[in-house]
């Protein structure tokens, strides 16, 4: 089996994986999270606020457009764009026509760590509407689909495809094996890289629109160079082209070297071709999580250090299978393979170093470990890297016995083995990077509990919103009334009568006592002796000759 055959299989094995891995996609999850809203969420006012407030877990942006009230009615509310500091959004609304029932908030915003968020969530004033409003542009669930992850993944292949065969062939690569093939397969991962981010840039599009990849704009692809995400999807993708230029001419003066070493130009090609790794690696935190943790610059650090680890040894293990196991001489196999061992041993202790502080500072508390989604794909990937490590360690004992030069076959399977176990710990990152992390688990806004009884009620002459809470039987009940206009105005009662029977169980309409702590405002306590569906009449003077009485029934439990 030649090289390139090898190369061929590795990688359909690892695509099969990315396959298997992601399977059908569920929708992309956003990371920042709303932890406090005015009005809360399902709380019944008695009245229409003049504003709504929205505070998420951390920094947000808002997509222009894409927040908004609606009344009961259906129609648009808020007045203006939205103010934002920090992370509260503020939303004014009209102050006048804000009439009773349901209202819903709806948003899409952009987190700090550059994943859309998009919610919705209704308060009413008064009882709750019969048929709450909708969103007049509905929220997509997915917008994106498959395609983050998967161009997340595409560029994890591809980095780790530019990195480990170009090392190889600076280090350890013996002279008179060609470094062609080393150096094509380099510039695949860079075109891979490429895709990958180009991949991104449109998921993120679609994602931020709210829309399906396929009814995109132009417009739609170009104000992601506007976020800060795309800044970095920008300079990842320069940063691609400056390693394609310097590679080849780096690896060729790796062949031709003098006693003297490779000269000035060549140790500027190689240094520069370095820098330029080291800047890509560190794209790939600033595009996700790290940004947007508690401790922004280690978490950037340590994210660097992990994908450089990873990068390092799965890139170099897969160059070192492909074009170095067969076809070199035993005795040259037996100084490449301590000095390939010391490399891996040096980037496997950085990739789990590493990846053990992100975890720390992602999941926050050791409950979210079990308790959260990302904590859960976290011990998945944890378990598969366990074991190719095992693995890994038993070619590491068969190396220091100098007896792996002997076995190249079994090193290569093994080595297929970790290649192809690491391609579902990859596809596992990929979905990962995606998920929101351990420790925003909990800080979501808690909705009021609707319990009691809260009603709308309309006569002749005006519209009654009324409460009861808690609806017990045995217990002291509050009551609370608003009298409002067929215009939803405020309009004051002189005088209330309250009356609360339950003819099924012979219990005649019992007289409660009504304080006005507003013009339109009343409230009472009510004792309910029983159980049971009680008829309630409620009625309102509003001047001299104008009275009218709403009747209807409610459940006490």
């Amino acid at each position: 089996m030649t090289a390139r055959t090898r190369a061929a299989a590795l990688l359909g094995l690892v695509l099969t994986a990315l396959c298997v891995a992601l399977g059908p996609a569920g929708p992309a999850a956003a990371h920042a999270v709303v932890v406090a809203t005015t009005p809360q969420r399902d709380e019944v006012l008695g009245y229409a606020p003049r504003e709504v407030l929205v505070t998420f877990s951390e920094t947000i942006a808002v997509v222009p457009g894409r927040v908004q009230v609606l009344a009961p009615d259906g129609k648009r509310i808020n007045v203006g764009e939205p103010e934002v500091r920090d992370r509260t959004i503020r939303i004014a609304l009209r102050p006048s026509d804000r009439p009773l029932g349901t209202y819903l908030v709806s948003y899409r915003v952009i987190s700090a760590d550059s994943h859309p968020v998009a919610g919705s969530f209704t308060f009413a004033a008064g009882a709750p509407s019969a048929t709450p409003p909708e969103p007049a542009l509905a929220e997509s669930e997915s917008p994106g689909g498959v395609l983050v992850p998967a161009a997340k993944y595409l560029g994890y292949l591809g980095l780790l495809l530019a990195v480990g065969p170009p090392l190889l062939a600076a280090t350890i690569w013996p002279r008179r094996r060609s470094r062609r093939g080393a150096t094509a397969t380099a510039l695949v991962g860079l075109g891979l890289v490429a895709a990958g981010t180009l991949g991104t840039w449109v998921g993120q599009a679609a994602q931020v629109v709210g829309a399906p990849v396929g009814q995109l704009s132009p417009a739609d692809l170009r104000a992601v160079a506007d976020s800060d995400v795309g800044v970095v999807l920008a300079v990842r993708l320069a940063l691609v082209g400056l390693a394609a230029i310097l590679l080849p001419t780096v690896l060729r003066g790796a062949v031709d070297r003098s006693p003297a070493g490779p000269g000035v130009a060549g140790r500027v090609r190689g240094w520069a071709l370095a820098a330029v790794g080291l800047a890509g690696f560190v794209t790939w935190p600033l595009a996700g999580h790290p940004v947007a943790s508690p401790l922004p610059p280690v978490s950037i650090a340590l994210g660097t250090l992990h994908v450089a680890g990873v990068t390092a040894w799965l890139g170099g293990l897969f160059a070192l299978t492909v074009f170095l196991l067969r076809g070199t001489h035993r005795r040259v196999l037996a100084r490449i393979l301590p000095a390939w061992s010391r490399l891996a041993t040096l980037a496997v202790a950085w990739l789990v170093a590493a990846g053990l502080g992100q975890a720390v500072i992602e999941l926050g508390r050791p409950a979210a470990l079990w308790g959260s989604t990302y904590g859960r794909l976290l011990l998945a990937k944890a378990a598969l890297l366990a074991g190719v490590l095992a693995v890994a360690a038993g070619q590491r004992r068969l190396i220091r016995r100098r007896i792996a030069a002997d076995r190249p076959r079994w090193v290569a399977r093994a080595a297929g083995v970790e290649l192809a176990v690491t391609a579902v710990v990859l596809a596992l990152t990929a979905v990962l990077v995606q998920t929101p992390p351990g420790r925003s688990v909990g800080t979501a806004a808690d909705g009021v509990s609707r319990e009691g009884v809260a009603q709308s009620l309309t006569t002749d002459l005006f519209t009654l919103q009324f409460d009861i809470y808690p609806a017990v039987a045995g217990t002291a009940n509050s009551l609370h009334a608003y009298v409002y206009t067929p215009q939803a105005k405020e309009l004051p009662v002189a005088e209330w009568t309250v009356t609360a029977a339950l003819p099924e169980a012979g219990i005649e309409p019992i007289t409660v006592d009504v304080f006005a702590l507003e013009p339109h405002h009343g409230s009472a306590e009510i004792h309910f002796p029983v159980a049971g569906e009680w008829t309630l009449r409620i009625s309102a003077r509003t001047s001299e000759i104008d009275r009218s009485t709403a009747t209807t029934t409610v459940t006490i439990r």
